[in-house]
């Protein structure tokens, strides 16, 4: 079901190794999808909600009339929630939100001289667009990881947006509509995909345009935050989920399995890769994940995603190659099931979120770890941070300097902007010291 990728033996001293090519990833990439998004873009960005109309007739079945969610089937939907699973939503809410306030910068002030203070100011951006999939899934869990940290940011104007569903009349999934609500978030939308984020990007009738989109979604979305980065600031590449765990002899089969299913029932494109230097753990593995996979539900979906070549179980030699392979791989999700797994988690450079030992499964960092489960994906890890508060806030240095102040620097100013023959700026020093 799952293959296996042998790179023992591959290292050596003065020869390094392309472990990023080493373990490949599904071949349906942003790049190519982004040719497939552009006409979407396009048609939203001339026709508005006409096109968005079209288009979700096109993609998804549906007709509409009105593509914002009425007030009153938001309050509905959060009246009619499971308590049990509203219960969980109010617990997940509670932890997200006591991390995002541990990590709210604060203002910094620096004094170079007496009169001559530079702040480092956080300012939350004005107006955010929140997408939140809908799809095989619908991630209702989703609606918290954009909104809280956004909310406590503290930006004034965010609407969301997620696909309809033709069980729920047109609208988004019920339990998603009831998250907003008891966030309070009262501008959503039922429009998914491309054209979601062209919405967000250019504006479309009720939805004025946004500074800032978020969110994961399908390739189609994250190929649309990237052709339409620069028109609106997005916060990563997050698609396709993916996990990675790094393991040795101690990990147990059974928890190593479970969790690699966890991902792979989300998507036939999600990866699912187990690192190990381990051949009984391995062969453990196998036989785990071909008892456990037609024991779910979602069976034929995982069989994909396990099959595909972005999923493997990675042999190496030891765990030091093992880091390695994961810091070049950047998993939008890392668990480490080893001995002394604290001292490799504090090792790893490249990964969206670190799952430290046997008891942080990836699902735990999906609902109620209080961390945020909007992570980088395809890579994206080695330069792209998750979702959090620092996403929705931008620095803004603001300079306050005296006449004394001033003065102390006047020359330097000048003759700086002679070296660089732009005597206009060192004119705009003197000429505050002339009278």
């Amino acid at each position: 079901m799952i293959r296996r990728i042998d790179l023992r033996g591959t290292a050596s001293p003065g020869r390094p190794v392309d472990y990023r090519s080493a373990v490949p990833r599904a071949d349906f990439d942003v790049e190519a999808a982004t040719h497939q998004v552009r006409p979407t873009c396009d048609a939203v960005r001339a026709r508005g909600v006409d096109a968005i109309v079209e288009l979700t007739q096109r993609f998804d079945g549906i007709e509409q009339h009105d593509i914002r969610v009425p007030e009153e089937a938001l309050t509905q939907a959060l009246a009619d929630l499971d308590p049990a699973v509203r219960a969980a939503l109010d617990e997940s809410i509670r932890r997200l939100r006591l991390t995002c306030e541990a990590e709210l910068e604060r203002d910094v002030v620096t004094r170079l001289s007496d009169g001559a203070t530079v702040t480092h100011r956080m300012v939350p951006v004005d107006r955010v667009g929140l997408y939140v999939p809908g799809g095989l899934a619908p991630l209702v869990s989703s609606v918290l990881m954009n909104v809280v940290p956004a909310q406590v940011a503290g930006v004034r104007s965010m609407a969301l947006s997620s696909p309809p569903q033709k069980s729920n009349g047109g609208l988004p999934e019920p339990a998603i509509l009831a998250a907003c609500a008891l966030l309070g978030v009262d501008e959503v939308y039922a429009v998914g995909g491309a054209q979601a984020i062209a919405m967000f990007a250019y504006g479309a009738g009720p939805c004025r345009p946004v500074d800032l989109v978020t969110g994961p979604g399908s390739i189609h979305v994250v190929a649309a935050k990237r052709l339409l980065k620069g028109v609106v600031g997005i916060d990563s590449e997050a698609g396709p989920t993916e996990i990675a765990i790094l393991a040795d002899d101690s990990a147990e089969a059974s928890y190593v399995a479970a969790d690699l299913l966890s991902q792979a029932e989300h998507d036939p494109l999600a990866a699912a890769v187990l690192v190990t230097d381990s051949e009984r753990l391995a062969g453990e593995v196998e036989a785990e994940l071909d008892k456990q996979v037609f024991a779910t539900r979602h069976t034929e979906r995982i069989q994909v995603s396990l099959g595909g070549q972005q999923s493997g179980i990675v042999m190496v030699d030891d765990m030091e190659q093992g880091l390695e392979v994961v810091n070049a791989y950047a998993a939008e999700h890392l668990e480490i099931h080893t001995i002394d797994a604290s001292s490799l988690a504090a090792q790893v450079r490249n990964a969206g979120a670190v799952f430290v030992g046997p008891f942080a499964p990836v699902s735990l960092g999906d609902y109620c770890a209080g961390s945020n489960h909007v992570l980088p994906t395809a890579g994206c890890a080695c330069h792209s941070s998750g979702l959090s508060v620092r996403s929705f806030l931008k620095a803004m240095h603001v300079v306050d300097y005296s006449r004394a102040a001033l003065a102390e620097v006047a020359d330097h100013v000048v003759t700086l902007a002679a070296a660089e023959d732009l005597p206009g700026h060192g004119a705009a020093v003197t000429v505050r010291f002339e009278r």
